[in-house]
């Protein structure tokens, strides 16, 4: 198997500032996927999971089992109020930014759930108080982490597909979120796009070296029906093309609900003047991959799983913050990302 990097040289930076030896962390939102980040950070041995909140009494229980010394407090002010190393963020959408900033401006590193903020300008005012605070910074866009991702990108990195001229991108998710509040555009700030497509579009750009984005046409669907642009509903099917710096084209499809067959169809095809290589999920799987690298009609295998790829991108983050890392200019990137789910929205 590909032997995956916690993290791409190119994309760390180091303020010299002292080591921390073992962060504090606190976690604000422990449902399935905070709980899991928090396990995978603790299973590390990267921090203390010092104090977890939650609306949840259920949640909160499992995850005391999970992490037993933890503190239970009442919400993010008593969370700040600890004077924790970092927070973790799981809540619902409409929050992140608002409780991202709180945190970088008490002096807390943050590690948050996608999306950063509802749009770009939410985006940019936590990316500004991270500067601001000269705080660590992370979004869990957690399929950067996958081997198989790591794998493709470090082939198009040293030029095996040549010039990448077309990529493909597919995120279908048979069921959809079950929370009332991902099906309103005030609290998530989109449908299936800032759901699924956020990762896409991250992928697409990360992969290739953060072109510039020069074009940008979508068409959103809401139960088949067409809608316009800025729309009051959220869709639950979108296409979306993306013209690149260079000449590149990025075409963009997914969806909650369809009919696809299976559980999810995932993958991120990269075709280039010397080759191509795709990253797809395996059987339906929400969390099996492959990635294979082709060159004509052969084929290579690149990563096949297992590969426990979820709480990596936590994990990698932990580690940065142990290391003393503080603002990462890398993370004007997630406002990049936005502005491309803006102009997908036609906002």
């Amino acid at each position: 198997m590909t032997d995956v990097r916690i993290a791409p040289a190119d994309e760390l930076a180091h303020s010299g500032a002292a080591e921390i030896s073992t962060p504090r962390l606190g976690f604000l939102g422990v449902g399935w996927i905070g709980r899991h980040r928090m396990e995978a950070i603790a299973n590390a041995g990267l921090a203390e999971i010092a104090a977890i909140t939650d609306t949840s009494s259920e949640m909160i229980a499992a995850a005391r089992n999970s992490a037993p010394q933890a503190r239970v407090v009442a919400g993010l002010d008593e969370l700040l109020a600890m004077g924790l190393d970092g927070i973790v963020i799981a809540t619902p959408s409409a929050l992140h930014a608002g409780q991202s900033i709180r945190a970088l401006e008490s002096g807390a590193a943050v590690f948050c759930q996608k999306p950063l903020g509802r749009t770009a300008a939410e985006a940019r005012a936590v990316v500004d108080a991270a500067r601001a605070a000269g705080r660590l910074l992370s979004v869990d866009f957690s399929y950067r982490f996958t081997e198989g991702m790591c794998a493709i990108r470090e082939q198009v990195r040293a030029g095996e597909l040549g010039r990448v001229f077309a990529v493909d991108l597919v995120f279908h998710n048979a069921y959809g979120p079950d929370k009332p509040w991902f099906h309103d555009p005030a609290q998530s700030g989109g449908g299936c796009v800032m759901d699924l497509g956020v990762h896409l579009v991250d992928l697409a750009l990360w992969t290739l070296g953060w072109p510039a984005v020069d074009s940008v046409s979508s068409r959103l669907f809401r139960g088949a029906e067409p809608l316009g642009p800025s729309p009051e509903v959220c869709e639950d099917y979108a296409t979306a093309t993306l013209g690149l710096e260079g000449g590149a084209s990025v075409n963009l499809t997914c969806s909650w609900n369809v009919s696809a067959g299976q559980d999810a169809v995932i993958g991120a095809a990269f075709y280039g003047t010397g080759g191509g290589a795709a990253l797809k999920n395996v059987g339906g799987s929400f969390y099996d991959f492959s990635a294979e690298l082709y060159h004509g009609t052969r084929r290579e295998t690149l990563a096949t799983p297992p590969d426990p790829w979820g709480g990596r991108a936590a994990a990698d983050w932990a580690r940065r913050l142990a290391e003393g890392e503080r603002y990462d200019p890398a993370c004007e990137r997630l406002v990049e990302v936005a502005a491309v789910l803006d102009r997908i929205y036609g906002r």
